[in-house]
């Protein structure tokens, strides 16, 4: 039992009217009226809040949650008491969120019970832990309150951003893809292996309309043709040092994970085969390109372990596995990050040596931090010494992309929060 804010407010009043009541005899009386009633309260509060009900309630929430997206988490109360109720709800969220925030007052009518919920946003794959929930609750004149503790610690694992795919599988479904950003790609003479008949909608070629089941159906169909073969996607994710680097709260690892996590789904669900290659200091991931229902699931489960590494990432090792590995000319799209000119000349040669056997598409990061300080005017001679700095090292980063279309290989110089639609638009140009 606790003693709330309210009830020093009303003993502070008391207290002045009983000190007045020495210029006054009768406001003594009044005080001390006053007195007996506060107590008679407390008393009363005190029964009621012990032997005349209860609060019951408990937590729900997704057993894993999607890294980057907003996770929902729903606190059921209900009370058992046979009067109103003010009842303050707290819940111990992982320490990780830094959340002090998550308390909400409710009133609840007697044997009633109601529903809240609020958003957590992780930024970190790992196991997250929840402690319990804290219901104050008070009645009456709300001068005291009882604490409940309620529901059960939960371990919660976070995944890379699965949320993303349910949302693509759906947009996928109902032909809205457009919605994300992602282009309609055609390829005139690729497709030659019919598939099925489907309703027009805006965007298909006129050429496919089927006139005979259009006139059948006394509406618009039209062919639809798919690839006629597959081909392998490999994502390849660089955890070396300098994927280190924060973008919103996210690590660029977390940002290249999600990417290819989506990458891989529209790829299988494209009738191509997804394969997965990590390495740092060495090749430590690769898992074969395929088409298989648990295909998706095994790449989720690899992302889900994957770490930065504090040493620079070794493309020599990298190039000997793919050589040895990936047999078939393939698609290969390489998440990295340069800071310099120098780290990607470095790297440059075993690029090279990719390109010679296979498709690559280099992906790396636009610096936002200093993108938004160039656009800053300067007002100190130190200002713009630092400006000038900082449009060098943008510079460079296009520098490095040009550098690498010199060789043959494709590139997206890309900001975080862009990247899934970015490297999904140029797979579908990509793609043969």
């Amino acid at each position: 039992m606790y003693l709330r804010k309210r009830f020093y407010l009303i003993a502070l009043a008391i207290i002045l009217v009983m000190i007045a009541g020495r210029a006054w005899l009768p406001l003594l009386w009044v005080g001390q009226g006053l007195l007996a009633l506060l107590v008679a309260e407390l008393i009363a509060e005190t029964v009621v809040l012990w032997f005349g009900g209860r609060i019951e309630g408990s937590r729900t929430c997704a057993d894993r949650f999607s890294n980057g997206d907003d996770n929902e988490v729903r606190l059921r109360v209900k009370s058992h008491y046979r009067m109103p109720v003010w009842l303050s709800v707290t819940d111990e969220a992982p320490v990780v969120f830094q959340r002090r925030d998550i308390a909400m007052s409710i009133r609840l009518k007697p044997a009633t019970g109601r529903v809240l919920t609020y958003r957590l946003r992780p930024v970190r794959r790992g196991v997250y832990q929840f402690g319990r929930m804290r219901v104050f609750t008070s009645v009456l004149l709300r001068c005291m309150e009882r604490r409940f503790t309620l529901g059960e610690a939960q371990e919660i694992k976070v995944y890379p951003s699965y949320l993303m795919l349910r949302h693509y599988e759906l947009l996928a479904f109902s032909q809205r893809l457009t919605e994300m950003g992602i282009k309609r790609i055609r390829r005139p003479g690729n497709n030659t292996e019919f598939e099925q008949i489907k309703d027009y909608v805006k965007g298909d070629d006129y050429r496919a309309i089927n006139w005979k089941a259009t006139a059948r159906t006394s509406r618009l169909m039209v062919n639809v043709y798919k690839e006629e073969r597959s081909q392998q996607v490999f994502c390849i994710i660089d955890k070396g040092r300098l994927m280190q680097q924060t973008s919103q709260g996210m690590t660029y690892l977390d940002w290249a994970i999600n990417a290819a996590l989506v990458l891989s789904f529209v790829s299988i669900h494209r009738d191509d085969k997804a394969g997965l290659i990590t390495f740092g200091g060495k090749v430590d991931t690769f898992l074969p390109a395929e088409r298989n229902a648990g295909q998706m699931q095994a790449i989720l489960e690899s992302l889900y372990r994957q770490q930065t590494e504090f040493d620079e990432a070794d493309y020599a090792a990298l190039v000997t596995t793919v050589g040895q590995r990936v047999q078939r000319r393939s698609l290969l799209v390489v998440f990295t990050n340069f800071a310099t000119v120098d780290t990607a000349r470095r790297q440059l040669p075993y690029l090279r040596q990719l390109a010679r056997r296979h498709r690559v598409l280099v992906v790396f990061f636009r610096d936002e931090e200093l993108e938004a300080f160039v656009q800053e005017k300067p007002t100190t001679e130190e200002g713009y010494f630092q400006r000038v700095t900082a449009e060098r090292e943008v510079a460079n980063r296009q520098l490095v992309a040009s550098m690498l279309r010199q060789y043959g290989m494709e590139t997206l110089l890309v900001r975080s929060h862009d990247l899934s639609i970015s490297v999904l638009n140029k797979y579908l140009a990509m793609r043969h």
